[in-house]
């Protein structure tokens, strides 16, 4: 395991990380994942080398805090712990896909989930505090940043992240969260077939040194080999999967679309996984990729993958072309003057 550090703090981090959503409920990345396999699975990364566990106080209602709180509390300094908080889940009986009110500009709400989460993790800090899915008015909150400043003169939390989401297309709020002094990480979608607008973030990232969280970095599976045809979907995503939404004509275009860049990996003697990973990896900008991982034999394979050894630039600029010879997709904006803000920058 190769490691990166975030430049504006002194956390080093494992390349790759592990994101625990999988815990949240079961059945949302297609597997069911009991506690005592969850719990194997951390164990077992921790022995492969990853140190970064990214979670979410929503994952479950806390569920996927406190698993790994259970297994870290004896080798806290030893792991980087990254949570996110900022959503109201106290009045559903559980989460799902839907959105829910958010109140980071609220200083006892905020007080009270940062506490729940140190609590649940048994911990007296968390490592990186985000903010989960920030809206451009919430970027633009003074409270919201004094709050976060502020625990960190407290120890409780040593840096704070902006986690984009939860489609893409977040870029205003991505490039704004970069101007903030304390912020060292911002997360957000970026793969092989979704590179937009991952590229604006990384240039950006670069300039500011801010570090970059990569998130689906396997394009819902498809760039894992785990789906490879139409039949293969049908088959492994149900409704309460939380890749349903995706269109089937995505699906069967982003097929096609691992034709187009496989030369490029059987140069290395890449398969498709591999390919996609090192691409995410030759970016200097990113700091570490957070897949969801649903067995140990996932995190085996991901693991594997860091290892120095990138892409040349001009490959990485030739599955770039690709991308750019695709049809364009419709962006998501958390409000509709974002799409104003974007072209007044780029004037």
């Amino acid at each position: 395991m190769k490691y990166r550090k975030l430049e504006k703090c002194d956390i080093e981090v494992s390349e790759i990380g592990f994101g625990t959503w999988a815990f949240s409920l079961p059945g949302w990345w297609g597997k069911k994942i009991d506690e005592s396999g969850a719990k194997r699975m951390l164990k077992r990364a921790y022995d492969l080398g990853i140190n970064l566990f990214e979670m979410a106080d929503m994952y479950g209602k806390g569920r996927a805090e406190k698993i790994v709180g259970e297994v870290f509390k004896d080798m806290r300094n030893e792991v980087v712990f990254s949570t996110k908080y900022g959503y109201d889940f106290s009045e559903v009986k559980q989460i799902g896909h839907a959105e829910l009110p958010q109140r980071f500009s609220e200083r006892e709400f905020s007080e009270k989930m940062l506490q729940d989460s140190l609590d649940r993790l048994q911990t007296d800090h968390i490592d990186i505090y985000g903010l989960h899915n920030p809206k451009l008015y919430h970027i633009r909150d003074e409270n919201v940043f004094q709050f976060l400043n502020d625990k960190i003169s407290e120890g409780k939390i040593k840096t704070y992240q902006s986690a984009l989401g939860p489609a893409i297309g977040w870029t205003a709020e991505g490039l704004e969260s970069m101007d903030i002094p304390n912020l060292s990480a911002v997360q957000t979608v970026y793969n092989l077939f979704e590179q937009i607008p991952g590229r604006e973030l990384l240039e950006n990232a670069e300039k500011k040194k801010v570090g970059i969280f990569v998130r689906v970095p396997d394009a819902s599976g498809v760039l894992t080999g785990e789906m490879k045809t139409m039949e293969d979907v049908d088959k492994k995503i149900d409704d309460d999967d939380h890749r349903a939404v995706r269109k089937k004509e995505w699906f069967k275009r982003a097929f096609e679309k691992v034709e187009e860049v496989m030369p490029i990996g059987k140069q290395y003697g890449y398969d498709i996984m591999q390919l996609a990973m090192k691409f995410i990896l030759s970016k200097k900008a990113v700091t570490c990729i957070i897949p969801t991982f649903g067995s140990i034999e996932d995190i085996e394979s991901f693991v594997a993958i860091s290892d120095g050894k990138y892409l040349k630039s001009e490959d990485v600029s030739h599955i770039e072309s690709i991308f750019d010879s695709w049809e364009s997709y419709e962006l998501k904006f958390t409000q509709p003057d974002v799409l104003n803000y974007i072209s007044s920058r780029n004037a």
